[in-house]
């Protein structure tokens, strides 16, 4: 590796991915809410996407002006049989990646000994306080499902052998790294009684370059990769994306208009099999879907086994995948 290449003709931030998949949420919604106008819960999601939106775009902001030398992947999308993750920023730097989980919060935030993050906001002129769940779970849980892709094909993918440091089972957590990045500035993070590992992980957005740069600086420039190798690191990401095709005008529709009955008949159905499912086999629920792909079944309403394909893991297909497909028929 060359310091030359290093530290001279690597400072740009290169984004490989800037796709967001809240651009598409934002169209749908922007859409069905002139379609709707009376609908409350439409407005309130809408402005929900539309925080997390603008949260995005603050910290591609502040990753755009780093002059660090960096690639960016925003929305990765990965799944490793049935687990699934959507992680909203990847950095990799020469030295380390960084998984970001934005968040553009309402109110200010309390983070108690027990790292539960407690909210405090106003609604109405009363003063709400409620428990939220934890961005720093739910960025390390993303990680973890990248573990698994890591262990099983991307350690013995030559494309990042020659990474330093990279391989070593011990290091993943040192190199692969995970921050939650507060975008909205006028929240207040009290972070006193947190506890020190959580209270590292979480940075406001106008702090992250120099926590990237502070971090870099840890680490004696001969175990730096070159471009090269840094833009292979980061496209070993970009290679396992897998490409979000949910139609979001129907999903919000179906979740908020209540337009056919059939579609209510139908959750029933496919909540009640899977709930016998779960007992019967002794499985979490997940197992046979989520939430996510039982309002994508119903939205889709497949007819095939290769039309559930596209809306299940093959392994969900294959375990439960015929059942599905009768109690649709049996509804329509």
């Amino acid at each position: 590796m060359g310091i030359i290449d290093n530290m001279f003709n690597f400072n740009d931030t290169i984004f490989l991915k800037e796709s967001n998949t809240l651009e598409n949420k934002l169209e749908a919604l922007d859409r069905l809410v002139k379609e709707y106008p009376e609908n409350e819960e439409l407005k309130k999601e809408l402005f929900i996407v539309k925080k997390g939106f603008a949260g995005e775009q603050e910290i591609k902001y502040q990753l755009s002006k780093a002059n660090i030398g960096m690639y960016v992947i925003q929305d990765l999308n990965i799944e490793y049989e049935d687990l699934k993750a959507q992680i909203d920023f990847v950095v990799v730097t020469r030295a380390f990646c960084y998984f970001i989980e934005c968040k553009n919060l309402i109110g200010n935030i309390l983070i108690n000994d027990q790292g539960d993050f407690i909210r405090e906001y106003m609604f109405d002129g009363k003063k709400i306080r409620k428990g939220m769940y934890s961005p720093v779970r739910q960025v390390e849980a993303q990680r973890d499902v990248f573990k698994k892709i890591w262990n099983t094909k991307l350690s013995k993918n030559s494309i990042i052998n020659n990474i330093k440091r990279l391989l070593s089972e011990k290091n993943f957590k040192e190199i692969h790294r995970t921050l939650v990045v507060a975008s909205n500035r006028e929240t207040i993070i009290n972070t006193k009684y947190a506890p020190k590992d959580i209270k590292n992980m979480i940075v406001r957005s106008d702090s992250l370059i120099n926590r990237i740069q502070n971090d870099l600086n840890t680490i004696d420039t001969d175990y730096w990769g070159s471009k090269k190798e840094t833009e292979r690191w980061a496209n070993a990401f970009l290679n396992i994306n897998v490409d979000n095709n949910t139609d979001y005008y129907n999903y919000y529709k179906n979740l908020y208009i209540k337009e056919d009955n059939k579609d209510d008949i139908l959750r029933d159905k496919l909540i009640e099999f899977r709930t016998n499912r779960q007992k019967e086999m002794n499985i979490p629920a997940y197992y046979v879907f989520n939430n996510e792909e039982l309002d994508n079944i119903i939205i889709n309403k497949p007819r095939t086994i290769d039309e559930l394909y596209k809306l299940l893991p093959p392994i969900k297909v294959k375990t439960h995948g015929k059942i599905i497909i009768d109690i649709i028929k049996s509804v329509l």
